[in-house]
């Protein structure tokens, strides 16, 4: 990489790791993000009863989609405002900051009091989108896109730098390889790769890489090995009923049970 291409993100114009603050949680330089929610919003009850086991558990930043960018037309779109107002519910009853996915910056003004903004991986090189997002100033989780390269990962975690916002958070979520088994392909060799390349905090999303639930776990506990600054998982207390990705949530049981082996292996790593 070089400065002329590479302005902001690279370890060159930044040596040392950057910390992200949002919502009085911190993100990088040895701070970990257990984020964890259900895929999408469902109702009150769903939300709240799901932040609570979740932050019970040790997450500290809870994760639920709103807006939802589905395959087809006709599958679950989200509450969209409605989702929104719920997840807010949801933080004024446990203090959990929130990450929610943007997915139009004609939409910003119902972000405005959204702890972290999340780019989706169809959406990473919606340029015009990340532009704006570089202006609000507010922090956002980038996730790569399904058959993006880290070279322009990173290159949309430029444009957001360039337009005013250093408060980028990376997220590997699987790609799309010739392998059948699995929903993608949980590339961890991203994460030390960009470790060296970038300054920024990288997290690993396991849910949607491996779109299996009993999979999660230990995809999970190897990218805290391979040196996340985070994971974000999704969890549920009726996968089986779920409006969306029902089969690669875990029970808020499960999640606790990993995040009792996530700080044993983060301690056994230090």
């Amino acid at each position: 990489m070089t400065n002329e291409v590479f302005r902001k993100t690279t370890r060159e114009a930044h040596p040392d790791d950057t910390v992200i603050e949002a919502g009085g949680v911190r993100i990088g330089g040895g701070h970990f993000a257990m984020i964890a929610g259900p895929c999408s919003v469902e109702t009150e009850d769903q939300i709240v009863s799901i932040a609570r086991a979740v932050k019970k558990a040790g997450a500290n930043i809870l994760r639920g989609g709103a807006y939802k960018p589905r395959t087809s037309p006709y599958a679950f779109q989200g509450l969209h405002a409605k989702g929104l107002e719920l997840l807010r519910i949801a933080r004024r009853e446990t203090g959990l900051p929130l990450v929610t996915e943007i997915m139009s910056a004609a939409d910003l003004p119902l972000f405005e009091d959204i702890d972290i903004l999340q780019v989706g991986a169809r959406n990473m090189q919606n340029f015009d989108l990340l532009k704006e997002l570089g202006r609000s100033g507010k922090p956002v989780l980038l996730k790569r896109g399904l058959a993006n390269t880290l070279n322009e990962l990173l290159m949309s975690a430029e444009y957001i730098m360039a337009n005013g916002n250093d408060r980028v958070i990376l997220c590997e979520r699987g790609i799309r390889t010739f392998s059948d088994t699995l929903r993608n392909t949980l590339d961890l060799s991203a994460v030390p790769m960009l470790r060296e390349m970038t300054h920024l905090p990288v997290i690993v999303d396991p849910s949607h890489a491996t779109g299996l639930a009993r999979i999660v776990p230990p995809m999970a506990l190897a990218a805290v090995a391979a040196g996340a600054d985070g994971l974000m998982i999704e969890v549920h207390n009726d996968p089986e009923h779920a409006l969306t990705d029902g089969a690669e949530s875990i029970r808020p049981e499960e999640y606790e049970a990993l995040a009792e082996k996530v700080e044993k292996l983060r301690e056994a790593l230090r």
